[in-house]
């Protein structure tokens, strides 16, 4: 075969490669079907669940595995357990508990604890047999389930809504809201290419396959409920739903049955209380944002802020992030804090709403698997979040420094830092999960605006978001996607700032006069090899900015700031310890020498980073 050939079937066969590739991707379907009566008096509700099942995976299913969260609500559970054993650990003096959960799992009453009883479990007509193992049903099926192969599911529950102590539950003390009705159900946990995720519920984070879900909740008839998908009789409800200027007629009786349905969402959250207050506020774009809320002790101005703040940020949101795919979206009071669900939210107060609606986007849609990539969800809305709020409060400023980067330095230096790669449920502090989750994932995304430029940043996450809306991406496919956007190889990044706690620490070594130059020789303290911005100002205010790729990027970000004359330099060579650079500029012609101004590298010492020499 000659080389032309051989080149060409090389290209040739790369194609093939890389179409097999995406032809191979899969994920499993779902569509659940349920009917809830609601007793308001115990606090308890019957259920009925239909499930059907797409094996859309190449294996042959021989079980399956149920989430079965509301069972970690009571007295022994091992988020009870852990909670109490992370109160006995100081982090700054302080209980490294979670200060909503510390010990009052463990001083639950019968009547106020949590469970969720399985009656009954069909697969296509045939009983099943299953082990409840705390907070997951195991289930050994009397017939495996095909590759490709549909089943149907039937089950039959009961349960008791806890006392509202993590995100669901009912009479919260702050809040007010008598029903938080997340985590509520019986919910088939995910399977991907790495198999099944039975993760017990013992702190955070959650996973779940996308389907439809028709939702029929039977409740008494002056409770008010908001939450995931549409209400498809709401002239028959009320309560602000219906269409305006339309008379509703509610069916005789005691109770109300409110019909919701949502499709291409992985989860369904609802609440409930009767003195909500309902607003509704309808975009040019056509989403319909709805307010339900308790004052709670806030001003009613406060939760109805909400409403026009959300309209003003939209089209930048959309327009960096990319667009809203849903009708509706729902800002709800309850829940202990801000916590996210598809098309709707939880929120003790006012002052989340932005954080969790930008969940909308990295956990709503991408729905990365949290437990394992919780940095890709909270670290993404978190730089979201701050970036939308920089914008609505007017603060532009280049050498703005985001909050997240000193969290990140806090950790660091309190020694408790862990990888990013560390299971959500497995740091060994909640400090050391906090700030990596949110704020070293943060990080990560400003910084790599620094790598690649701010521009092909904004680029990178509108591909992402793009390509693998409704796909669960983990931390390959944004890197894939970052390295063809921006040409350059990312993979050392990835490898050094998730899989490890390394840092980053350059400085200025020495400055002479040689030649007739300023030589600036630069030292690299650390061990996150990065390319360098280094801008040279002279006394009479004009700046030159030299430019230092690393060479693992095999190639060099685009000029950012073409008001500023660059000079590009060879890579420096992630091995050497130290690089010089040279100006034509006198050394006495010289007002300061600084590595990265903008401070978007993440560089621990940045004493070291700058000479200034007017003082």
């Amino acid at each position: 075969m000659t080389r032309k050939n051989t080149l060409l079937f090389l290209l040739s066969l790369g194609t093939v490669l890389s179409l097999s590739a995406q032809s191979n991707y899969w994920q499993q379907r779902v569509h659940y079907v349920m009917d809830i009566d609601m007793n308001v008096q115990t606090n308890r509700f019957s259920g009925k669940q239909k499930l059907e099942y797409w094996n859309n995976s190449p294996d042959t299913l021989k079980q399956v595995f149920y989430h079965l969260y509301w069972n970690a609500f009571q007295p022994g559970s091992m988020m009870d357990v852990r909670s109490q054993r992370q109160g006995k650990i100081l982090v700054n003096n302080r209980p490294d508990w979670d200060t909503r959960v510390r010990d009052r799992i463990a001083n639950l009453k019968p009547d106020e604890i949590g469970y969720q009883k399985i009656l009954s479990l069909k697969m296509n007509g045939v009983p099943q047999q299953y082990e409840v193992h705390e907070t997951i049903l195991k289930v050994n099926l009397s017939k495996p389930i095909l590759p490709k192969q549909k089943v149907v599911f039937d089950m039959e529950f009961e349960a008791q809504v806890p006392l509202q102590i993590r995100r669901s539950g009912r009479d919260n003390p702050t809040t007010k809201v008598r029903y938080s009705m997340s985590q509520w159900y019986p919910r088939i946990c995910a399977y991907d290419r790495e198999g099944w995720h039975p993760t017990p519920y013992v702190g955070r984070e959650f996973y779940g396959p996308f389907g439809t879900f028709d939702v029929n909740i039977t409740i008494d008839k002056n409770y008010i409920l908001g939450g995931t998908g549409y209400l498809t009789n709401a002239q028959q409800i009320g309560y602000g739903y219906e269409a305006s200027g339309t008379k509703v007629v509610r069916p005789a009786g005691d109770k109300l049955t409110w019909k919701f349905t949502a499709s291409n969402v992985h989860d369904f959250m609802w609440a409930a209380d009767p003195e909500f207050v309902h607003k509704t506020r309808v975009l040019k774009e056509g989403i319909t944002l709805r307010l339900l809320y308790k004052p709670a002790g806030k001003d009613p101005k406060e939760w109805e802020a909400i409403l026009d703040k959300a309209e003003k940020a939209y089209p930048y949101i959309a327009k960096h992030f990319g667009a809203y795919p849903y009708k509706q979206y729902s800002f709800i009071t309850g829940g202990d804090g801000g916590m996210e669900y598809p098309m709707a939210t939880l929120l003790a107060s006012p002052g989340a709403w932005l954080h969790e609606w930008m969940h909308s986007w990295y956990q709503g849609v991408l729905a990365t698997n949290e437990s394992l990539y919780a940095w890709m969800d909270e670290g993404f809305t978190s730089y979201a979040d701050d970036r939308v709020e920089a914008w609505l409060n007017g603060d532009t400023s280049a050498r703005r420094v985001p909050d997240y980067y000193r969290s990140y330095y806090f950790i660091v230096r309190s020694g408790l830092e862990e990888p990013l790669t560390t299971h959500a449920d497995h740091f060994n502090t909640n400090a050391a999960y906090s700030v990596a989750s949110y704020s070293k994932g943060a990080v990560f995304l400003e910084q790599l605006g620094y790598i690649v430029g701010a521009s092909v940043r904004d680029q990178i996450l509108l591909d992402y978001y793009n390509k693998w809306k409704f796909k669960h991406p983990d931390v390959n496919d944004f890197i894939h996607v970052a390295e063809q956007r921006s040409g350059l190889k990312l993979d050392w990044y990835k490898q050094k700032w998730v899989q490890t706690t390394q840092t980053i620490d350059y400085g200025i070594d020495s400055v002479w006069e040689e030649n007739n130059k300023v030589q600036i020789r630069l030292r690299n303290h650390g061990f996150i090899p990065m390319p360098i911005d280094l801008v040279i100002t002279s006394k009479q205010g004009s700046k030159e900015l030299h430019y230092i790729p690393m060479n693992l990027m095999f190639g060099a970000k685009p000029v950012e700031d073409a008001s500023i004359p660059r000079k590009l330099y060879p890579a420096w060579r992630w091995t050497d310890a130290t690089y010089t650079v040279s100006t034509d500029l006198k050394l006495s012609d010289i007002a300061r020498i600084e590595i990265d101004p903008s401070q978007r590298m993440a560089d621990i010492e940045r004493k070291n980073n700058v000479l200034d020499y007017t003082r």
